[in-house]
């Protein structure tokens, strides 16, 4: 009977062990994957803190990066902030990103004229990818931008905007489009179905892995549990679920 117990306690010792060095390998290449995390427009990294939190839980290096978005056009931004949030990636690497609004049009810049060979995969949130009839119809408002900002004002939804202008993707990503607004004054503006700020069509870019339109809205989409969920699962699998 000892023999017996004896047996059964060293089955047990021997699957929790292998348990912890299967958890700890899992971890150990989670922490050599960085994200970057770039806000959106007139937002700081506090916006992204949440979703910051939950991937360093998940074992990833975490470079959740402010930069001035209302002080710059995008054409600046890319150039002199992303390399910048690249530096606390280290040598980590492959090197992931997370975007909000602003700040996957910044990323989509440097992307088009600088090669990251480390590069992973883009979870892009409420991206204005071709452009805003926002931007349209408030850029001439004044205000505008003075609230919004050089980079604000290249959003439109005209072939020659930005947005319009940098051309397909051609790395891993997945878009996630809000269809819930609480500004009916914007989205009046808008096609239906938006988030308040970006119709869900304009979201869209050539060349895209995923696409997935939640009932969240633009300003607070980063901060959904739901959301979240879907990022962390992209980043690992490099699909949505729908």
């Amino acid at each position: 009977m000892s023999k017996q117990l004896e047996s059964v306690k060293f089955g047990i010792t021997k699957t929790v062990v292998i348990a912890i060095l299967l958890l700890i390998s899992s971890n150990s290449v989670l922490a050599d994957e960085c994200v970057v995390l770039l806000h959106g427009m007139a937002r700081s990294e506090s916006s992204m803190g949440k979703l910051a939190k939950v991937l360093e839980e998940e074992g990833y290096i975490v470079s959740n990066y402010d930069y001035p978005s209302t002080r710059l056009d995008i054409e600046a931004i890319s150039e002199l902030h992303v390399t910048k949030a690249l530096e606390a990636c280290g040598s980590a690497k492959p090197v992931n990103f997370v975007t909000h609004s602003l700040g996957g049009i910044v990323l989509r810049k440097y992307l088009r004229e600088n090669r990251l060979n480390e590069l992973g995969r883009v979870v892009m949130l409420g991206p204005p990818n071709k452009g805003s009839e926002v931007v349209d119809r408030l850029k001439n408002v004044p205000g505008f931008e003075l609230v919004n900002g050089p980079a604000g004002m290249q959003l439109g939804t005209e072939d020659d905007s930005l947005p319009n202008s940098i051309g397909p993707v051609t790395y891993p990503v997945g878009i996630i489009a809000g269809s819930s607004t609480f500004n009916p004054f914007l989205s009046l503006m808008l096609p239906n179905p938006d988030d308040g700020k970006v119709s869900v069509e304009r979201t869209k870019v050539e060349g895209m892995t995923d696409h997935v339109v939640m009932p969240v809205t633009h300003t607070f989409m980063m901060k959904n549990d739901d959301v979240i969920k879907q990022v962390k699962l992209f980043l690992k699998t490099g699909e949505f679920e729908h």
